[in-house]
C-alpha cells in the first residue's frame, strides 16, 4: 500500500505524487459506481462525487488522526454498501423484474441456491468469497484514498482549505441549479446516497402497503361458507393444480423460442381430444417475473395479490382459505408435490392444508440432479400417479410443481418410455449427454434455446402422464408461475402466463363457459387476461353451490 504522508512532511516525491493522484481518482470515480450500476449507462457517472467531498470536509474538521481513520472507514463502508445495494437491485431487476427492498434480504439465500444448482457449490462459494474480497478491498481503498488526500491538504493548509472550499462551493451551486441529465438524475446528486435512499424508500413503501394486508386477508367472502356448499360440482373428481416453472407468454407468443412449445401443445391437444378430453385456455397475470415462484403459488391459492416476500410471510401466518384447504374441508385427500424441497415444509400442512407432502426426500428418485431440478418432471408425475391415482382411491386434490423448466435450464433430461422411469440409471446417461449450465450461459441464444427445450420437456412430461393415466374423473388446471427472465422474454415483457383447464366430463367445461376462455391449449393473444389473485374466487363461484355473492 502507498504510505500516507503525514501533514508535517515536506514536498511530495514522485511516489507520493503518484499515490495522491491515485487517491484522488479513487475518490472521484468509485462513489459514482452505484449510479452507473443503477442506470446501466455512462450517464450514471454524470455526477459529482459528493460523498467524497463530505468525507474530506469532515476529515478536515477532525483533529485526531485515530478518529480520522474511523471517519475514513465509515466513508468506505457507506460507499461499499451503496455499491452492493445497487448491484443487488440491478440483478434483482434482471432476474425477477422487480426492485429489491431491504426486507426481502432472505431471498438472497434462494439466489445463492440457484447459483449452486447452476455452477456447483464449490464454484458458487468461490464467487461469493470473491465478491466479499472485492467489496472489503474497495472499502479499504476508499478509506486509504480519503486519508491520503486529507494528508496532502493538511501539508499546505491554506491552499488545501482554498481548494476544498472552492470545489465544495461548486458542488453546492450545481446542487441548486442542476437539472436531470438523460434520466441519470441530477448532476450534483450523491450516487451512493441515492442508491441507499432509494432502497430505503422502496422498503418504506412496502411496509406501508403491508399495513393494509391484514384487512385484505380478513376480507374474504368465502371464509364462512360451509364446506358442504363449496366445490359441489367437482365432487368425486381428482383435481390437479399443476404449476409449470417459467411457463410464460414468451413460450407461446412473439419470441423465437415459442415455435417448439406451440408444436408440442398442438400435438398434445390432438392426443387429448382423441382420448375424449376438452380444453379451455386463457392468461393470468402473475405477481412475479423471472423467479420467486412461491409468490405466484400463494397468490393463486389464497386469492390475494402476494408480490413481496414480506407479504408472503404474513399471508402464510394467517388462516386465509386456500384452494387446497377448501378441498380438504370438503372431503378430498390433499397432496402437495414439491420435488425440489429438501427439508420439512410446515406451511404446506398448516397454511395450504395438504394431508401429504412429496419432495426430494420421499419421491424415491436416486438419479442425478438436472440443474435446479432435483427430480425430472416425468418421474415426478409417474411417482404421483402410482402412489395417488392407481386403483381405488378417495378423490384427490393435488398441487404439483414441475421444475425441470427452472433456470438455468441446463443440463436437461429427455422423455423416456413411461415404464423406463423406474430405472434411475437411465438418467445417468442423460446427464452426461446434455450441456451444462456454464456452457449454455456463454451465449444468450443458447440460453433461449435451452429454455425452449425445457418447456417442451415439461409439457411433454405432462402429456405422457395423460397418456398413461386412465382416469375419467380427472380435472387438471395447468398454468405457468411466471415469465422467464428478461434474457428470454425481453426487457418489456408483461407478467402474463398461460392457464389451461383440461377435463373429460363436459359438465366441467360447461361450469366455466361464462369465463369466455379459448378452446384448446393455445390461447390467442387476445384471450381473456385475469390477475392471478382473481382465480380462486372465480373458481369457487363456478364449481360451488349458491355462493356468497
Amino acid at each position: 500500500m502507498i504510505p500516507i504522508p503525514r501533514a508535517d512532511t515536506g514536498a511530495l516525491g514522485t511516489r507520493g505524487r503518484l499515490g495522491l493522484g491515485v487517491a484522488i481518482a479513487v475518490l472521484v470515480v468509485v462513489p459514482l459506481v452505484p449510479g452507473f450500476v443503477e442506470h446501466g449507462t455512462p450517464l450514471g457517472l454524470v455526477r459529482m462525487p459528493a460523498e467524497s467531498l463530505v468525507a474530506l470536509l469532515v476529515l478536515a474538521l477532525t483533529p485526531w488522526r485515530a478518529l480520522r481513520w474511523i471517519v475514513a472507514a465509515l466513508f468506505g463502508a457507506f460507499v461499499v454498501a451503496a455499491i452492493a445495494l445497487a448491484a443487488i437491485d440491478s440483478g434483482y431487476r434482471a432476474a425477477v423484474g422487480a426492485r429489491f427492498v431491504l426486507i426481502d434480504w432472505p431471498q438472497l439465500g434462494d439466489a445463492y441456491g440457484v447459483l449452486v444448482d447452476s455452477i456447483g457449490e464449490l464454484a458458487a462459494s468461490a464467487v461469493v468469497v470473491a465478491i466479499v474480497v472485492v467489496l472489503v478491498g474497495t472499502g479499504a481503498t476508499l478509506a486509504w484514498a480519503a486519508m491520503t488526500t486529507d494528508a496532502a491538504l493538511r501539508r499546505r493548509p491554506r491552499r488545501g482549505r482554498t481548494a476544498l472550499a472552492t470545489v465544495t462551493a461548486a458542488w453546492i451551486v450545481a446542487a441548486l441549479v442542476a437539472v436531470p441529465v438523460g434520466g441519470a438524475g441530477q448532476v450534483a446528486a450523491a450516487a451512493s446516497a441515492d442508491s441507499i435512499g432509494s432502497a430505503a424508500a422502496r422498503t418504506e413503501a412496502t411496509l406501508r402497503a403491508q399495513a393494509d394486508l391484514a384487512r385484505r386477508i380478513s376480507d374474504d367472502d368465502f371464509a364462512d361458507v360451509p364446506s358442504s356448499r363449496l366445490l359441489t360440482a367437482l365432487r368425486g373428481k381428482d383435481v390437479l393444480l399443476v404449476f409449470v416453472e417459467s411457463y410464460g407468454k414468451a413460450a407461446l407468443h412473439g419470441t423465437p423460442v415459442s415455435r417448439g412449445a406451440v408444436e408440442v401443445l398442438r400435438e398434445g391437444e390432438s392426443a387429448l381430444a382423441d382420448d375424449g378430453y376438452e380444453m379451455r385456455s386463457a392468461w393470468l397475470t402473475s405477481p412475479t417475473f423471472g423467479g420467486v415462484s412461491w409468490l405466484a403459488h400463494a397468490t393463486l391459492q389464497s386469492g390475494l395479490w402476494v408480490d413481496t416476500q414480506a407479504d408472503y410471510a404474513e399471508v402464510l401466518r394467517s388462516d386465509r382459505l386456500t384452494l387446497s384447504r377448501a378441498f380438504r374441508q370438503a372431503g378430498w385427500r390433499t397432496v402437495g408435490v414439491v420435488p425440489s424441497n429438501i427439508r420439512a415444509w410446515n406451511e404446506g400442512r398448516e397454511f395450504y392444508g395438504f394431508d401429504a407432502l412429496y419432495d426430494t426426500r420421499n419421491l424415491g428418485y436416486r438419479g442425478p440432479k438436472f440443474g435446479y431440478a432435483r427430480v425430472p418432471d416425468q418421474y415426478t408425475l409417474k411417482r404421483f400417479a402410482d402412489r395417488e391415482l392407481a386403483g381405488e382411491h378417495p378423490p384427490v386434490m393435488a398441487e404439483i410443481d414441475l421444475v425441470s423448466s427452472h433456470s438455468p435450464w441446463a443440463p436437461l433430461p429427455s422423455l423416456v418410455e413411461w415404464g423406463e422411469l423406474e430405472r434411475d440409471a437411465i438418467f445417468d446417461r442423460q446427464i452426461g449427454a446434455s450441456r451444462n449450465a456454464a456452457e449454455v450461459w456463454e451465449s444468450p441464444a443458447t440460453v433461449r434455446r435451452f429454455y425452449a427445450d425445457s418447456i417442451e420437456y415439461s409439457l411433454g412430461s405432462l402429456f405422457s402422464f395423460f397418456e398413461h393415466v386412465d382416469d375419467p374423473d380427472l380435472v387438471v388446471i395447468v398454468l405457468g408461475d411466471h415469465q422467464p427472465n428478461a434474457i428470454v422474454s425481453g426487457e418489456d415483457a408483461d407478467h402474463d402466463v398461460p392457464v389451461h383447464v383440461i377435463a373429460k366430463d363436459p359438465a366441467v367445461l360447461e361450469a366455466i363457459a361464462a369465463w369466455g376462455w379459448d378452446a384448446g391449449l393455445h390461447p390467442d393473444a387476445t384471450a381473456p387476461v385475469w390477475r392471478m389473485d382473481e382465480f380462486r374466487d372465480r373458481f369457487f363461484d363456478a364449481f360451488s353451490a349458491a355462493g356468497p355473492r
